[in-house]
Formats: structure tokens, C-alpha cells, sequence
């Protein structure tokens, strides 16, 4: 298995969470064994410019969220199923996606 693809334990779960999230608090968080944030639009096109964006990193990666997304939000979702937890390659790919609204 890839390193990055090794199910991370709770406690470094914890740790790269307050790394990402940083002190502003950016709300990621864990729900139901994925990493999970929802992003509020002004409107469904830059709902779905974010979305176009978020399938660009996501197959430049071959690490595939689930989506779920409404005409102002999209919420973004990683786990990885093969290791069936949470993974460094969720976190990388978590902040890949903050930074296309940095």
C-alpha cells in the first residue's frame, strides 16, 4: 500500500485536522469516517466553476470525493475507501481544494 494510503490512527487524524484547519477554524471535520466541508456560493455558476475545479485536482490526484451540491453550496467530501478510513492523501486533497478560494 502507498503511504499515503494507509488509514491514519484518530490521533493523527486530530493533528492533521488542526493543521488544516488553522487558527481561523476553516471547518473541516470528521463525519462519519470522512473528511468533510461544505462551501457556500453567491449562485450555481460558481457553485459549479468550484465543482469543475474540485474534478480537475481530483483527477490530477486519482483521489475521487463525493459531492453533494445545491444551486449556492457544495459540500466535499474524502475518505478512502481501500483503506477504508481517512488517509494523508484526504488531506492533501482537503487542502488542494481550500486553495481554489485562497
Amino acid at each position: 500500500i502507498h503511504q499515503n494510503r494507509r488509514a491514519l490512527s484518530a490521533t493523527e487524524i486530530v493533528s492533521q485536522l488542526s493543521q488544516l484547519n488553522g487558527e481561523q477554524a476553516q471547518g473541516w471535520r470528521v463525519m462519519d469516517g470522512a473528511l468533510e466541508k461544505t462551501f457556500a456560493f453567491k449562485n450555481f455558476h460558481e457553485t459549479m466553476g468550484f465543482v469543475n475545479a474540485v474534478a480537475f485536482i481530483a483527477n490530477a490526484e486519482d483521489h475521487h470525493p463525493d459531492l453533494a451540491l445545491s444551486y449556492g453550496k457544495c459540500t466535499v467530501r474524502f475518505n478512502t475507501h481501500d483503506v477504508n478510513g481517512i488517509s494523508a492523501s484526504d488531506f492533501f486533497c482537503a487542502s488542494r481544494v481550500d486553495a481554489l478560494l485562497a
